[in-house]
């Protein structure tokens, strides 16, 4: 049962006679407990509400188009809590957060239904046979899930939680049952790595339904007081690792004619070894992960600078400056160094952003803080705009991770700042302003 917030005007609900406060009981006699309850069932085209409206139970009836929406809100998103995670993992980034954040940093969500709605990763952990009944039932596909490691002696002790190699037996009910996966690991140095990564990989690429799986480095700060010791990866560690996953991928693409399996773009940073072109990311199945993410924006660049002088002014005068994270600083000064080839009067700066709040450890642009932009950009020239990376700033894109707004980097900065999303062609419109 949901409590209906508001109707929208005009809207099916609202000429259906549903009104804000009543409480959503059933739709064609099935429970309504959530937001994939709500967004399944309606999509009948005959569809019988049954409401909680007072003591009264009342029965609305909706004809509609399959994909019409009924125009009810709810209190949330989710249309009940999120779901937190039961597990403390070794690696968890929320355990080395400093103390003194807002308790919003705090929150570990472990939520099957933001897999399928926003596409996080979720570890099964939170989830009973039912559960599993019901992603099946509604045909709720791809579901990305992070496994680690196959090992499930193992994937209890990574994830300190006794239930996480039993429910290791979801994957196969998934496959079989013609449920998508795509697979995250993250990679701690001498835990999961090395023969344990073999039989991981191996084990993953026996189900009929794996759709991917990205390999990432676990991110240590400099906040671990307390946690298990883990050790960050050397350039030769990076190394080893890409060539036991390409290899592995080499073999999948021998015997199924697709690579299956990709090493996150941070451990090509750390080896110092060149990007693989966009072919080797053949659809980029997981690019939110970090995976193909500079091959897909050097394309893009690459594909508008075919439009450069038509679309824009290449003789217009430029002074600016771009921060971003260590790791992708190289790749950035790239583009700009290409553009300045283009545009004679294009002054750009591009400075690379020690993450001091976090530790030396995190060089990723999408974990940089306000309080490090400031400190280290304060003494230099940026000239007439700062752009930076839009991943840097929260879902809201008000603020940084430490709570420094846009506004006072701004101020404290005293020049405009535009942000620029991941993709080449946003990042030269960004540098010329054009919308």
């Amino acid at each position: 049962m949901v409590t209906v917030k508001s109707v929208d005007h005009p809207s099916l609900a609202e000429k259906a006679g549903i009104a804000a406060g009543d409480i959503l009981i059933s739709v064609n006699d099935n429970e309504i407990r959530d937001v994939l309850d709500y967004r399944y069932y309606i999509t009948e085209r005959s569809l019988s509400l049954l409401v909680h409206r007072g003591p009264e139970l009342l029965t609305f009836k909706i004809k509609k188009g399959e994909y019409d929406d009924l125009g009810l809100n709810f209190e949330t998103y989710l249309m009940d809590k999120k779901h937190t995670c039961r597990n403390k993992c070794i690696f968890c980034f929320i355990d080395q957060n400093p103390h003194g954040m807002r308790d919003t940093i705090y929150f570990k969500d472990d939520d099957s239904r933001l897999s399928f709605l926003l596409g996080n990763y979720i570890t099964l952990t939170n989830l009973a046979d039912a559960d599993i009944d019901r992603i099946i039932k509604m045909r709720l596909t791809p579901i990305n899930i992070s496994v680690h490691t196959t090992n499930p002696v193992l994937r209890c002790q990574m994830m300190n939680n006794r239930f996480a190699g039993d429910v290791l037996r979801y994957l196969d009910r998934l496959d079989k049952n013609g449920i998508a996966i795509n697979a995250q690991i993250v990679l701690c140095k001498g835990v999961n790595d090395g023969k344990e990564l073999d039989r991981t990989l191996s084990d993953l690429s026996a189900f009929e339904n794996i759709g991917s799986v990205a390999v990432v480095p676990s991110g240590l700060t400099k906040h671990r007081e307390g946690l298990y010791p883990l050790a960050p990866f050397t350039k030769e560690d990076a190394e080893t690792v890409l060539d036991q996953v390409n290899a592995f991928g080499d073999k999948m693409l021998s015997e199924k004619g697709r690579r299956l399996v990709f090493p996150s773009d941070e451990f090509y940073l750390k080896a110092e070894r060149e990007i693989p072109d966009e072919d080797y990311y053949e659809d980029y199945p997981q690019l939110e992960n970090g995976v193909g993410m500079i091959a897909s924006m050097k394309g893009e660049f690459e594909a508008e600078l075919e439009f450069l002088s038509e679309d824009y002014d290449t003789e217009k005068e430029i002074h600016c400056s771009i921060a971003t994270g260590y790791a992708a600083y190289g790749f950035i000064k790239e583009l700009v160094d290409i553009l300045k080839q283009h545009c004679p009067n294009l002054n750009c700066n591009v400075y690379p952003i020690e993450n001091r709040f976090f530790g030396e450890n995190i060089t990723v642009a999408g974990l940089v803080c306000g309080c490090d932009l400031i400190e280290q950009l304060q003494d230099k020239p940026l000239g007439d705009f700062l752009a930076l990376p839009s991943v840097m700033l929260r879902d809201e894109q008000d603020r940084f991770l430490d709570d420094t707004t846009l506004e006072e980097l701004s101020n404290r900065l005293n020049i405009p700042v535009r942000l620029s999303l991941s993709t080449g062609e946003d990042f030269i419109r960004t540098i010329f302003d054009n919308d």
